[in-house]
Order: structure tokens, then C-alpha cells, then sequence
């Protein structure tokens, strides 16, 4: 279904989509884009328990490479977890026309999860050298120099094919945030991972699903 006029189609995907078939969809779909044959896309999926690794991954970083299937992916970032009750926000956009600004549209995408987050009164903050969006935590112990604990609530990493995107966001509705614990997630340690639910937030995929599509084009005005 278009998200507005001339807007991208905006898809959601029910059940769990196997890493490889995301990919190849969207290696489908970015082709397409480029020829003029298909419009961009948002995609929303959730996936079976797995780790992907971004090109700056650091192989010390996955301390468990048992415990979940491992995918190497071409995006930006390094380790991170993606499972059941974590929506995954695929954007297939054409910068050709939006701007060719990879800074830009980074911030866009971290604009719009910010917002989105605002729906249900969260505060999400971007943090210079510290990939994501990330919550406060004065809930929890400092840590060990006096710093103020802050968890991490979505991750963002993307590709880019003759200026048109792929990959994108996770956002943690209600993972099991113990399966995190087999990687370092995107290098950093220190802080810790959240998700809406473990903030005491009664949300659904469903509510964070509308957040999103009610707060897009307030970043990506076609």
C-alpha cells in the first residue's frame, strides 16, 4: 500500500522472515528501483533469533558464535541481534531524488525513530561516537567513572546501491533481551540494550507499527 501519493509502498510482513530471503527481496527490490520499474519501499519484519555483522564488525565481539545463526550483511555498524519482538524497519529510498546526503540521511532515519518513540513518551537521543538511539536510565547504578547508565533502544545500519538504501532500523518492542548477551552489540559495552516493554510500556508491534507510518512523512516528504 503507497504511503500517501507518489509516496513508497509501505509493506508489513507477518510471522518470521529468514535472513536470506530479506535480503534477496530487497536486492529484488532495490534493482527494480533503479530501472524505474518498482516505487521505494518501507518493509516491516520480524526475524528468527540471529546475529548480523556489519562491515566494521570486530570478530572478538561475537563472544557466543553457537548460540544463533550468523549473517554477514553489507551494511554500515558491526554485531547486532535481530529476533522475535524486535520490528525491523527496512528502507529501500531513492537519495537520487531525496538528496545524495548519506549524513543526512542517517539523521533523517534517526529523526524519525526519535519520533516515533515519542508516540508513547520515550525520550530517544542520538550520542556522538555511539551508533542508534539510546534511553536514559536514572533507574540504574552509574557506571564505575559516574556516568549515567543509557540503554540502547534501536540500531541503525545501512547500504547503499547507486544511491538507493537498503537495510535500515531495528527498534526492540519486546525481544528476549538476553539473547543480546552472545555480542558485543555494535562494539560498544558499558551501556546496555532496552526495549519499549522493558521500559514498563505496554506497547504492541501493532502500536509501534502506526507510530512509524504517522511519523514518516514528517522526515521523508515526497
Amino acid at each position: 500500500m503507497p504511503l500517501g501519493p507518489g509516496g513508497p509502498d509501505w509493506l508489513v510482513t507477518p510471522g518470521l522472515v529468514a535472513h536470506p530471503a530479506a535480503t534477496a527481496f530487497m536486492e529484488s527490490r532495490v534493482a527494480a528501483i533503479l530501472d524505474g520499474t518498482a516505487p521505494e519501499a518501507v518493509w516491516l519484519v520480524e526475524h528468527p533469533p540471529m546475529y548480523t555483522a556489519g562491515t566494521s564488525a570486530r570478530p572478538a565481539d561475537l563472544t557466543d558464535p553457537g548460540r544463533f545463526p550468523v549473517f554477514p550483511t553489507g551494511r554500515g555498524g558491526q554485531y547486532t541481534y535481530h529476533g522475535p519482538g524486535q520490528r525491523v524497519i527496512y528502507v529501500m529510498l531513492d537519495l537520487n531524488r531525496r538528496g545524495r546526503d548519506v549524513r543526512a540521511f542517517v539523521q533523517q532515519l534517526e529523526a524519525w525513530v526519535i519520533d516515533a518513540l515519542a508516540e508513547f513518551g520515550v525520550r530517544g537521543e542520538i550520542r556522538d561516537g555511539r551508533v542508534g538511539v539510546w534511553v536514559a536510565r536514572p533507574d540504574k547504578p552509574p557506571l564505575p567513572d559516574g556516568t549515567g547508565r543509557e540503554d540502547k533502544i534501536a540500531a541503525i545500519g545501512i547500504k547503499l546501491r547507486r544511491w538507493v538504501s537498503f537495510h535500515g532500523i531495528s527498534v526492540n518492542v519486546e525481544p528476549d533481551l538476553d539473547h543480546y548477551a552472545g555480542i558485543v552489540p555494535c562494539g560498544i559495552s558499558g551501556h546496555g540494550v532496552t526495549s519499549l516493554v522493558d521500559l514498563g510500556l505496554p506497547v504492541t508491534m501493532a502500536d509501534l507499527d502506526h507510530a512509524l507510518r504517522v511519523t514518516f512523512l514528517r522526515h521523508f516528504a515526497d
